[in-house]
């Protein structure tokens, strides 16, 4: 096994021993209903048909929650990008020329991050270790910068094992404005696009005067609320602010005291950032104390929230993403119906479209530049234009930031003709209510990219 001297903090010297087998074990997991048995297993499972893809497999590395508070939006991701990587091979891989090792599938690992930075870090190591190239991580943008911090350490001090960073979730606007870099492309909107939709269709509600403002306490916690603060002075002026709360991440089971002071306030909505089981627990505490009024999220579309806001939520809750099943194209449709059958399991109903034309992209950049190499595989991708059941996207070259329509629905009583599906088997689904355009989403940026 190939040793790399990779730049990451020396205090972690015990952590940073493991071994490939730390991510090779952990594809022992579960996913969607079928238990694997051994890791030769989940490679096969994994990663579909590869009859056709009989070169070497080019491994990607998950670097994600996989156990602890946030393990369902890991095992979600991993089913997202399973099920993405199983098309690719399905169609006989990546066509690459015959030095390069002619038609290969991709394969993924999983390393467990356990919600936490330092070991996200540690794991990083170990992919290094592997000699894999790309690293797949989303969920925390404490987390993206900091693997972003040490592959840009890496690439530098590493030359012959250079790293790509694949970012699905982390939408710290920072980290395609300030903070961007050649090695990191970011396929999810980030913080302030999503703001944008939602305030789009915020700004249309006049019975909205006054809006409680609560997040996460970490970095993309607070970056949330101040742009919120932000859009609202923009676009409401006339919107007091009751008041704007942290909260620790990841670490309140009860947040009963969180939602009486809501309903006190006499607050009509509440904006939030939170995602995993910090979105889920607060919004069934705040319902509980018999707050009416609405909440404009991120994330209240899928991993448990419908389910747990129930009947109080119809017509209240309001959910910003680049897609939901209830997308009214029959190309989307299809789409889900697709992953539905692929994972039966209402558990399992979390699929993201971004996360499928990330893999579409980096099969797309792997042929265009008919390589491997981590450097010529970054310039392709620069330039990617993809297109999956009438969802399209491309990437921007000078930030890094792909481009792609942002849809806002309003959660509904499933069953109606604009809310044919569930969502997890809850009997509530989302309407789109709103759709932007790519061009509509998109966003200015300040990113001058250093280029090697």
């Amino acid at each position: 096994m190939r040793k790399n001297k990779m730049s990451l903090p020396s205090a972690q010297s015990g952590l940073l021993r493991r071994t490939v087998l730390t991510g090779a074990v952990t594809l022992c997991a579960s996913i969607g209903t079928g238990a694997w048995a051994s890791t030769a297993t989940a490679n096969t499972n994994a990663n579909a048909n590869t009859s056709a893809a009989s070169g070497e497999p080019i491994r990607l590395a998950l670097v994600e929650s996989l156990s602890g508070p946030f393990a369902n939006t890991g095992e979600a991701v991993f089913r997202n990008l399973s099920w993405a990587i199983e098309r690719v091979n399905a169609r006989g891989g990546i066509h690459l020329p015959a030095e390069q090792g002619g038609q290969r599938p991709l394969q993924l690992l999983r390393f467990d991050s356990k919600g936490q930075t330092e070991e996200a870090l540690a794991a990083l190591r170990s992919v290094a270790d592997a000699g894999v190239h790309y690293i797949l991580q989303g969920n925390s943008s404490a987390t993206a910068e900091a693997i972003l911090n040490a592959v840009e350490k890496n690439n530098q001090r590493n030359p012959q094992h250079k790293l790509l960073y694949l970012n699905y979730s982390a939408t710290d606007p920072a980290l395609t404005n300030e903070k961007c870099n050649f090695w990191h492309f970011r396929f999810d909107a980030h913080a302030d696009m999503r703001m944008n939709a939602l305030m789009s269709v915020l700004e249309q509600d006049k019975s909205i005067q006054k809006v409680y403002l609560f997040g996460q306490d970490y970095s993309f916690g607070h970056l949330v609320l101040k742009e919120a603060r932000r859009q609202l002075a923009e676009r409401r002026p006339d919107i007091e602010i009751v008041a704007e709360e942290y909260h620790p991440i990841g670490k309140v089971k009860d947040f009963a005291p969180y939602g009486a002071k809501i309903k006190a306030s006499g607050a009509q909505a509440v904006i939030t950032g939170n995602w995993g089981n910090d979105l889920t627990l607060f919004v069934k505490a705040v319902t509980e104390v018999g707050f009416d009024g609405s909440f404009y999220t991120f994330y209240a579309n899928a991993l448990g929230a419908p389910a747990a806001i129930g009947d109080a939520g119809i017509g209240k809750v309001v959910a910003v993403a680049d897609w939901f099943p209830n997308n009214p194209t029959a190309e989307s449709r299809a789409f889900y119906e697709s992953f539905r059958a692929r994972f039966p399991n209402p558990q399992d109903d979390y699929v993201h479209m971004r996360m499928q034309l990330l893999i579409e992209s980096l099969a797309q950049a792997f042929e265009k530049a008919q390589s491997t190499d981590p450097q010529k595989v970054a310039y392709a991708l620069e330039n990617v234009a993809v297109e999956l059941h009438g969802q399209k996207g491309a990437m921007r070259a000078a930030d890094h930031q792909f481009q792609q329509s942002l849809l806002v629905g309003r959660m509904q009583k499933a069953g109606t003709g604009t809310v044919p599906f569930d969502v997890e088997g809850s009997g509530y689904g989302f309407e789109v209510i709103r759709t932007l355009t790519p061009e509509q989403a998109s966003q200015p940026f300040t990113c001058e990219m250093k280029r090697p």
